[in-house]
């Protein structure tokens, strides 16, 4: 009999389960459970398996994403970290870029580095940026830290010496002279974690993958334990940032590159049916608890990136943050989600999140003690959300409480009724999210009205009808089984793994022999670590470099196409290709540098059928219900339909709500909606 496959996505709020066994998708959600995360995901799993009716001897591989890494990244919850370091170099992570993100701030600030300058130790050595020595590790300065890091209690340590992306020998002495002193403490090495110029960003991510790695560590070993204890004896994998499945192993060994892990899940879900639907250009809109997280798919991609801020003090001002070199699906990122808090602040402006109020004690219609109004309790006063429906009537929502909390929180300060302020917290969140897909566009040089809109997650539905009027989209797709989005994504997502290597050189004096070397040297790191989460099956290599013009200051990324002639010509046919594309033009006769190569290894992702087109018919609603619309600006009468009870084909004039289990899609009197053949709704903007 086929095993079922599990996915688990812990969120800032709650915790979904997306169960695929034999064509049929059983999904849970369940609240997060912040002090032992792997509490929550246990009760998920429980609740997802007892509606299948299967065992935990009936599940072939669990594949689960998680915050955690995140989360104790912005809120300082990781292990003591010192960071041993070339001498006179230990101020690099605090100095960062010595630039002004936000020119006209006279208090600007940016993240603390994650450890004190006291634990940030020099050792003496030196090489060049070809990886010759230049000065000779002192062993001794390395054991002169010894006695500060007994003294500290430190946890976790990275290490991080100049130029070691190429030679890392001082780098791995030093860790074996650490750890024979402390056997028991965690080390990082920078030229493992990321071997890349640019010593701020590498030194920066090295930190941070020590700092979280205890953490990780320890819960994913508890976690594995209570998978044993319940009789799970099947493949356990992680989803990383970049969109690949990896092993526990390689995850609790490179934590930071799970950093964007539940979202990474989301974008691959949105690509998949970007690939059913034979929409090209799409943006992906995923909406949680916590965060609102937005990502363009061109050619049924997800963008992707090399760098990722964690923690930005400002919002949206890049440089803000701090930085961290792993492959990442690019994404725009904002705090707003169904938990993220209200406030009015001293010029009387509706200000939400990033502050939210989480699942303890969540928002104020939750009844678990929250009082300061909600994007959710916003949605509840709008008529949005039927509280008799909620989760499958499973939970109790106190509508009472949620119109309270919009009175105290928004309308009494500002004098609005509770209609108007429940509208306008709601107008303030659905802007924020438009303007951050617009600027997005913007950077990237596309048109987001011409895209179809993807929306999941619990709190999307409920917002992508009037984010998709702001940004002029036309048409909208709420998957099957929205709400738990993300973790029906990581049943997508196929094992891969990335290996980057800095080697600049000009393409004039390009060496094709050591290239060769440093890719075969990539794929046997990156094959094993592929092979333990594939089993066994074919895998597809991927190869690409970091390019520009000699004297600019940052690369663009090239494909390493196959075919007829050296490798330095097809190089240079690829960068001029790509910087046109990007630039409108090349610039003749200016040397052409590659710097950085990387090479990824994966194996096949498994994709989503499309089924025909079927015969349109009318659907028949449940209910009706009064809802506040937001282009009418009046409460109006909207057809209530559930979800679970139609057919493919099913037609639903706006204004409507189609209601299910973990989530609810707001059809606005702008739109019209249908089920198509994938079970999937469509939102169709209205003529005129």
């Amino acid at each position: 009999m086929t095993k079922a496959r599990l996915a688990v996505d812990i969120g800032g709020t709650f915790t979904d389960v997306a169960l695929d066994h034999a064509g049929r998708r059983i999904t849970a959600k369940t609240l997060t459970t912040p002090r032992a995360p792997e509490e929550g995901v246990m009760t998920g799993v429980a609740e997802a398996l007892a509606k299948a009716d299967l065992g935990p001897g009936d599940i072939g591989v669990i594949i689960h994403g998680t915050t955690l890494a995140t989360n104790a990244l912005i809120e300082r919850r990781g292990a003591k970290t010192a960071f041993l370091t070339t001498e006179g170099h230990r101020d690099v992570i605090e100095m960062a870029q010595e630039n002004r993100f936000e020119q006209y701030d006279i208090n600007i600030d940016r993240p603390e580095p994650l450890t004190p300058r006291w634990l940030r130790l020099p050792v003496r050595e030196r090489m060049n940026k070809d990886g010759d020595v230049l000065l000779p590790l002192d062993d001794e300065s390395v054991r002169a830290c010894l006695p500060v890091l007994e003294r500290e209690g430190v946890e976790s340590v990275a290490i991080g010496f100049l130029h070691a992306y190429a030679n890392k020998s001082h780098e791995v002495r030093t860790a074996e002279i650490v750890a024979e002193a402390f056997p028991d403490l965690s080390i990082t090495l920078a030229s493992e974690v990321a071997p890349e110029i640019r010593e701020y960003e590498r030194f920066s991510t090295a930190v941070a993958n020590a700092y979280v790695r205890p953490l990780m560590e320890h819960y994913l070993k508890r976690l594995e334990k209570m998978l044993k204890e319940q009789s799970f004896v099947c493949a356990f994998l992680l989803m990383t940032s970049g969109g690949g499945l990896a092993s526990v192993e390689t995850a609790a060994r490179f934590p930071i590159r799970l950093v964007e892990s539940g979202p990474a899940g989301g974008a691959v879900l949105a690509a998949g049916i970007a690939a059913q639907i034979g929409a090209r250009a799409l943006l992906s809109f995923d909406m949680g608890g916590t965060t609102a997280k937005l990502c363009l798919v061109d050619d049924y991609r997800p963008s992707t990136a090399r760098t990722f801020e964690v923690d930005r003090s400002y919002r949206f001002k890049k440089g803000s943050g701090i930085p961290v070199l792993i492959p990442v699906i690019e994404m725009v990122e904002i705090g707003a989600g169904g938990g993220s808090l209200a406030s009015v602040d001293t010029l009387g402006r509706i200000q939400v999140g990033p502050e939210s109020a989480g699942s303890e004690p969540g928002p104020a219609c939750y009844g678990r003690g929250g009082e300061r109004a909600t994007v959710t309790d916003a949605d509840v006063a709008s008529g949005k959300i039927a509280p008799e429906r909620f989760a499958g009537g499973a939970f109790a929502i106190d509508e009472s409480a949620a119109r309270l909390s919009i009175i105290d929180t928004v309308g009494r300060t500002l004098k609005l009724p509770e209609d108007k302020a429940a509208f306008a917290l709601c107008e303030v969140v659905d802007e924020n999210m438009a303007a951050a897909a617009r600027a997005h566009g913007v950077e990237q040089g596309k048109d987001i009205a011409a895209r179809t809109m993807v929306a999941f997650g619990g709190a999307a539905p409920l917002h992508a009808a009037r984010v998709g009027e702001k940004l002029g989209v036309k048409k909208i797709i709420i998957p099957a089984d929205a709400g738990v989005g993300s973790a029906v994504g990581f049943l997508l997502a196929p094992p891969a793994y990335e290996v980057v290597r800095s080697r600049p050189m000009g393409l004039d004096t390009l060496d094709e022999r050591v290239i060769d070397a440093l890719f075969c040297e990539m794929r046997d790191e990156a094959a094993p670590i592929v092979e333990a989460a594939s089993g066994g099956e074919a895998l597809s290599e991927e190869r690409r470099v970091l390019m520009r013009y000699a004297g600019q200051g940052y690369e663009i990324p090239v494909a390493i196409a196959d075919g007829a002639g050296s490798l330095r010509s097809r190089l240079k046919e690829g960068f001029e290709a790509a910087y046109e594309a990007l630039y409108g033009r090349t610039i003749p006769l200016v040397p052409i540098e590659a710097l950085t190569w990387s090479l990824s290894l994966s194996g096949d992702a498994r994709s989503l059928e499309a089924a025909p087109t079927p015969a349109t018919f009318a659907a028949v609603r449940a209910s009706v219900r009064k809802v506040f619309d937001p282009a009418l600006q009046a409460w109006t009468d909207y057809d209530v339909y559930e979800r679970a009870s139609l057919r493919p084909g099913a037609q639903m004039p706006g204004p409507a709500l189609i209601v299910e289990a973990q989530t609810t899609s707001v059809v606005t009197s702008q739109f019209d909606a249908a089920i198509n053949g994938d079970g999937h709704i469509v939102m169709t903007r209205k003529e005129g």
